[in-house]
């Protein structure tokens, strides 16, 4: 059972793979107004949002997350999210797949 210490994960990224695990995860902390673009990947991405205001893009939906929201956007569904708060967000987003696996779309 590794321990991933924070200072190994400079980036935020964390490979399932390289740790024997099933998944991947990012820590995102996207600033006011700021998010990824849109993509999808071949697996589930679930987010834990931490910290922040958050409105997400899947498919045609549009909805809003906040601290202690969890949202789930199925496989090959096109997605993005933007922080719409003042200060900077925090979320935990999880890939299903022991690696990343993702086509921008924007």
């Amino acid at each position: 059972m590794p321990v991933i210490r924070a200072h190994e994960m400079s980036t935020g990224n964390l490979k399932g793979v390289e740790h024997g695990a099933s998944i991947s995860l990012i820590l995102d902390h996207s600033a006011p107004g700021e998010g990824p673009r849109l993509h999808r990947h071949p697996y589930d991405e679930t987010w834990v949002v931490v910290a922040g205001n958050i409105t997400f893009q899947a498919g045609d939906e549009r909805l809003d997350a906040d601290p202690g929201d969890v949202v789930v956007v199925p496989s090959g569904i096109p997605h993005k999210f933007i922080n719409r708060g003042r200060s900077r967000a925090n979320l935990i987003c999880i890939h299903a797949n022991p690696t990343f696996d993702t086509e921008w779309l924007e």
